[in-house]
């Protein structure tokens, strides 16, 4: 399987996706942002980092970038696509998911193991993740807080699209828990037709043993299974 890894610049994690793709035993191929095409990959990740500088705002100019187009045509057409933290950032600031991610609620930034618990296991991105089982995945943010508005946040709960909160070591939605203020405890979140998702913490940074957390993995092979899936169905003729 394939994974296109967006790279802007001023990334910084687009490697750590290339490693774990391999780690899971598949190709990964770095896009540049200047790319205008995506030469057919299986799915995208959008890394974490700081595009561009995180000038003006997270996320804000990477949106721009030629590559971006591609992207929401390989999504328009059903195609698999997580952003990891900055990659969130520039999802939500594409459009293609609502909300936005917004300073630390205590102006710090925050590089810690969190715990998540995952609110849909019916997804691409979450469905071989076993029931009941709390993921452990750092995170490395200073603009985490999700926010939107109240019939946003609405819609979210009422389809099944909140992916991942951060809990305590219960599975409890505490204010504790929440290393940076996101409403409704949110880490990440999908589309509505759940092929896009983004979430603040770093799978691709807990997919070995000696990371502390091989959890991040379910995350992905949750990506490769849905595809492998596809793939398995009789095409109509």
């Amino acid at each position: 399987m394939r994974f296109a890894i967006i790279q802007f610049p001023a990334s910084n994690c687009d490697q750590d996706c290339v490693h774990a793709a391999r780690v899971l035993g598949h190709h990964a191929e770095c896009v540049w942002h200047k790319e205008t095409a995506l030469n057919n990959p299986d799915a995208v990740i959008i890394p974490g980092g700081f595009s561009y500088g995180d000038y003006l705002r997270c996320g804000a100019i990477a949106r721009f970038s030629p590559v971006m187009q591609a992207v929401r045509q390989f999504a328009e057409a059903g195609g698999l696509v997580i952003g990891i933290c900055n990659g969130f950032q520039i999802l939500c600031e594409a459009g293609l998911l609502p909300g936005a991610l917004v300073r630390n609620r205590d102006l710090q930034f925050h590089c810690e193991q969190v715990l998540l618990r995952v609110g849909n296991r019916h997804t691409p991105f979450t469905c071989q993740v076993p029931p009941d089982r709390l993921l452990k995945i750092p995170i490395a943010h200073g603009e985490g807080c999700y926010f939107a508005d109240e019939p946003t946040l609405a819609r979210l709960e009422a389809g099944g699209r909140i992916l991942w909160q951060y809990c305590d070591v219960n599975g409890e939605l505490t204010d504790r828990a929440n290393p940076n203020g996101s409403l409704l405890n949110i880490a990440g979140i999908c589309n509505e037709n759940r092929n896009v998702a983004g979430l603040m913490p770093h799978p691709d940074r807990a997919c070995e043993d000696i990371l502390g957390s091989t959890d991040g993995r379910l995350i992905l092979d949750s990506m490769v299974h849905t595809i492998e899936q596809a793939r398995a169905l009789p095409r109509a003729s």
